[in-house]
């Protein structure tokens, strides 16, 4: 399995699909929903073909991220760690994760190569965490195979900007960006014209299951009029990743 340097990119539009208690009990009616928002094909990933470029801007879009088509509540991989805090534990996927009491747990299916696990508040709202692992080929080592922390962030947001485009799509800007203990963490914006600011925050590693490297894309967001009341919790939730 080592080998491996196929997986399924997504495509994602402008549009962030929103994930709801009310979506999450439609069940796989969710799904297509999902398919007007992202569109997804095979693409090879290799640091050093030629045109690795155009493939590394495929594999930084699906950072912006595809919510589970079902929500499977999972109780189990839950502790309380005080009043306002449970810790998500992936014994599978060996990473963990805090998040705010009441808020539930969605996991889309996983063919091996990659898995869905979403966080999102009971009541409905436009925000949401979740964290997309997808598999890597073998010359992908470290975060650094794609570039530094800052061309990495502006790869990412330049490729889903469309406001130079007449008449204008969707707005895209980078807000901030470091790197720390080999995880990138990534600040910006996406607007659509007419439409509500989007904020994201992407922390973003990389880790092996002992047969290949996965990457890891954890994205909180939340809209501009939800701010005060969601900001601050999908920051701490994104900033709480650990792998295990």
């Amino acid at each position: 399995m080592a080998s491996i340097s196929w997986f399924s990119c997504v495509h994602v539009r402008p549009t962030l699909c929103n994930f709801t208690p009310s979506q999450a009990d439609k069940g796989p009616s969710l799904l297509a929903s999902l398919e007007h928002h992202h569109q997804t094909k095979s693409c090879s990933l290799s640091s050093n073909e030629k045109g690795s470029g155009v493939n590394r801007r495929q594999l930084l879009l699906h950072t912006a991220v595809a919510i589970p088509a079902f929500a499977v509540p999972n109780a189990l991989a839950l502790s309380d760690v005080s009043e306002d805090v449970r810790v998500y534990t992936d014994d599978e996927n060996k990473f963990k994760i805090e998040i705010p009491q009441g808020w539930q747990v969605g996991n889309g299916e996983s063919n091996g190569f990659k898995s869905i696990t979403a966080f999102y508040p009971t009541e409905t709202a436009n925000s949401n965490v979740s964290v997309a692992i997808t598999g890597l080929g073998p010359d992908f080592t470290r975060m650094e195979s794609f570039g530094k922390v800052d061309e990495f962030a502006q790869t990412l947001v330049s490729g889903l900007d469309r406001s130079w485009q007449r008449p204008p799509g969707v707005a895209a800007k980078l807000i901030d960006c470091r790197s720390s203990n080999g995880i990138y963490y990534i600040e910006y914006w996406l607007q659509n014209p007419g439409e509500s600011r989007r904020y994201l925050y992407s922390a973003i590693g990389m880790a092996s299951n002992g047969w290949y490297n996965r990457l890891y894309t954890v994205t909180g967001q939340f809209v501009e009029e939800e701010t005060d009341k969601y900001a601050s919790e999908v920051q701490k939730v994104v900033a709480s990743f650990r792998f295990i």
